[in-house]
């Protein structure tokens, strides 16, 4: 009987990304992983529906930061996170708080992951075991605190190979022959600034070995202009990845795909020398 991924404890998951380690599937071409970013309201009641229509996986990444408490008409909440789950969706660690990693000792980020860990458990979500970084800050400490903590794929920004608009900007495509597994950089992430065109590139790159990683901050942002995507626009880019044949996954997926005990020496070098070239 054929187990599925959605459906596992993390020990049985970390077991089986240990044995795929030894058998682990070719990266086919136009590779797609989503995310979507700081529990916004559209996740669950317009994003989940699109996303279920067209068959395609992603990760939520949440958090009770920004206007989780406060601003319930825009966020959603823990009980909607775990209908996500229910419908088979990934739930991803986004911190508590949402801070800048880089200003956070080693105890108050592993505090900031424990919470959501726990907040998960409560709510009958598996404990997470992707992560993405907010607002794209990261460090080497913080990677480490990730490793520790069984944490297997981490996703940061576009930069600094790539500008950053901080409204929407494209990035390198992930490459898991020479890219650090929790530095997973984002070949595109939506927003005023980025559209179809920036999608139709972001796919041309998935190509040869290589992933692209899209993210979304709200489909729309209401709390978050800067990286508004409009609900007709999101449509149309799921509809370019049906028809391109884009094999659509969450981050957890990777594990199919990516040994993520493969890792470089120095998490940093392959960055650096992505911007040396």
């Amino acid at each position: 009987m054929r187990l599925s991924i959605l459906t596992l404890s993390f020990p049985l998951l970390l077991s089986l990304a240990n044995e795929r380690a030894r058998a682990l599937e070719p990266v086919p071409d136009k590779l797609v992983v989503l995310g979507f970013d700081d529990c916004n309201k559209s996740d669950r009641h317009f994003v989940a529906e699109v996303l279920k229509k067209h068959g395609f996986g992603a990760t939520f990444y949440v958090t009770e930061g920004l206007g989780f408490h406060s601003g319930k008409g825009h966020y959603i909440t823990w009980e909607e996170i775990a209908e996500l789950h229910k419908m088979g969706f990934e739930i991803g660690n986004h911190t508590k708080s949402h801070p800048n990693v880089t200003r956070l000792s080693r105890e108050q980020l592993k505090a900031e992951l424990t919470h959501i860990e726990k907040r998960c458990a409560e709510h009958g979500i598996i404990k997470p075991t992707t992560f993405a970084f907010p607002g794209f800050s990261n460090n080497l400490r913080a990677v480490e605190v990730l490793a520790e903590m069984g944490y297997l794929f981490a996703r940061r920004g576009v930069g600094p190979e790539y500008p950053d608009s901080g409204s929407g900007a494209r990035g390198p495509a992930y490459d898991p022959a020479h890219d650090h597994p929790l530095l997973i950089p984002t070949t595109g992430y939506a927003g005023p600034k980025w559209g179809m065109k920036d999608l139709q590139w972001a796919l041309r790159q998935a190509k040869d070995g290589k992933i692209a990683i899209l993210c979304f901050h709200g489909v729309p942002a209401l709390d978050h202009p800067w990286v508004n995507c409009q609900p007709e626009a999101f449509k149309k880019y799921m509809q370019l990845l049906k028809d391109e044949g884009c094999t659509v996954i969450a981050m957890r997926e990777l594990a199919r795909y990516v040994d993520p005990k493969k890792q470089p020496k120095d998490a940093y070098a392959p960055i650096r020398a992505r911007v040396k070239k």
